[in-house]
């Protein structure tokens, strides 16, 4: 379960930011994650808990956003959204499709004190 690796992953980042802005607890963390980044979302919330015990995120709420896959169509030069990576232009049919949204795996936003 490669989730256990992200949400340790994010403990580090978290407690190096913690040191170097001087915050002792955070209250929220939002994770920005697309349909393509390979996480599933549920594990991830449970890596989570586990994870962040004894940590300056052990209290803290886990949000997550799930944004939505775009693509840009090289054939009729449009952005499109899609469901599936190999998924073909609503807009032309065309198959040339270059992903542009739909991989983020980030922090997007913390609260802390």
């Amino acid at each position: 379960m490669h989730e256990m690796a992200i949400c340790e992953s994010i403990r580090r980042t978290l407690e190096d930011e913690a040191e170097r802005q001087r915050f002792v607890r955070v209250q929220r963390v939002c994770l920005e994650i697309g349909p393509f980044a390979g996480v599933e979302i549920e594990a991830l919330r449970f890596g989570f808990e586990a994870v962040m015990r004894g940590s300056v995120a052990q209290t803290a709420v886990l949000d997550i956003i799930e944004p939505a896959a775009t693509a840009w169509c090289l054939a009729c030069s449009k952005s499109v959204p899609i469901q599936r990576r190999f998924d073909a232009c609503p807009a032309c049919g065309s198959h040339q499709l270059q992903v542009t949204t739909g991989d983020e795996l980030r922090i997007k936003e913390l609260e802390v004190e």
